[in-house]
C-alpha cells in the first residue's frame, strides 16, 4: 500500500534543540564538578526535554538533593538564549514542500511539551503545513512507548505502513518501530554518537535524500514484508 503520510519528531529533527539543551546542562554539570560523555547524554534524549537522570547524576555526585526548580528554571532560560540563532534543519522545508506536492499528510510526534513544539514551529513559520501535532501532554506516556505515533496516526486515519517517520534518537527510534512505521534514523551533533540498528535507513542529514527515495525503499519494504508473510 502506498505511503500517504511523514511524521517528524521535533527536537533534534526540526530544529537543533538539543546542542543547546547539552550546552545548558554542561555548563551546569562543569559547576558541580561533573563530566557526562557525549555517549552517555545521547542515551538520556528521545524521552523528555527536562531528563531525570541528569538531576539524579548531580545528586549522586555531591551526595545530597539539589534544588531541581531552580537548576531548571536557569538552564531553560540559558537554552532559550542559545537558540536563538537557530534555523530550521537541513532538507525539512524541501521535504515538507514535497510532500505537499503530492498531497501526503503531515504529522509531528514529540515528546516535548505543547507550548514548546507548538511556539518554535510558529516561529519557524512550520505550523500550519502540520494536520496532527502530538506532544507529551496528548499521551500518557512518551518515547520510547509509540503511544504518541499511534496517536498522530488515528488523527490522520492511517495504518503504521502507510505513513514513514523520521527520528534522531534512540527513544524515538524505538517508539516508531514499536508503532511499526517504517523508520528514517537521522542523528544530530548529539546523538550520532550512539548506533540505532533498529532504524530501517540512517542518513546523516533529511537533504541526503529525496522524498520519492524515501517512499521508493518504505514501499519496498513494505512489499517484502508482504512476501515474507505470505510465504509464511
Amino acid at each position: 500500500m502506498a505511503i500517504k503520510a511523514l511524521i517528524f519528531d521535533f527536537d533534534g529533527l526540526i530544529l537543533d534543540t538539543e546542542t543547546g539543551m547539552f550546552r545548558s546542562w554542561e555548563e551546569i554539570f562543569v559547576e558541580y564538578g561533573i563530566t557526562v560523555s557525549p555517549v552517555e547524554w545521547a542515551s538520556l534524549l528521545g524521552s523528555s526535554t527536562d531528563p531525570a537522570e541528569a538531576y539524579e547524576m548531580i545528586e549522586k555526585h555531591i551526595g545530597e538533593p539539589v534544588d531541581r526548580a531552580a537548576i531548571r528554571a536557569r538552564r531553560i532560560e540559558r537554552e532559550l538564549e542559545l537558540l536563538k540563532s537557530e534555523e530550521v534543519m537541513s532538507g525539512v522545508i524541501d521535504l515538507i514542500t514535497e510532500a505537499k506536492e503530492r498531497n501526503l499528510h503531515l504529522g509531528v510526534a514529540s515528546s516535548s511539551d505543547r507550548k514548546w513544539v507548538i511556539g518554535h514551529l510558529m516561529r519557524l513559520g512550520l505550523h500550519a503545513h502540520f494536520e496532527s501535532i502530538r506532544c507529551a501532554d496528548d499521551v500518557s506516556n512518551t518515547k520510547p512507548s509509540p503511544d504518541l505515533y499511534m496517536a498522530v496516526l488515528s488523527d490522520m486515519g492511517l495504518q503504521p505502513h502507510q505513513a514513514i517517520a523520521f527520528e534522531d534518537s534512540l527513544h524515538g527510534v524505538e517508539a516508531v518501530k514499536q508503532a511499526g512505521i517504517f523508520c528514517v534514523a537521522v542523528p544530530n551533533d548529539v546523538t550520532r554518537h550512539l548506533p540505532m540498528p533498529k532504524a530501517d535507513l540512517t542518513v546523516n542529514s533529511l537533504s541526503e535524500m529525496e522524498l520519492e527515495e524515501y517512499i521508493r525503499m518504505a514501499e519496498g519494504e513494505q512489499a517484502a514484508d508482504d512476501n515474507r508473510e505470505t510465504i509464511d
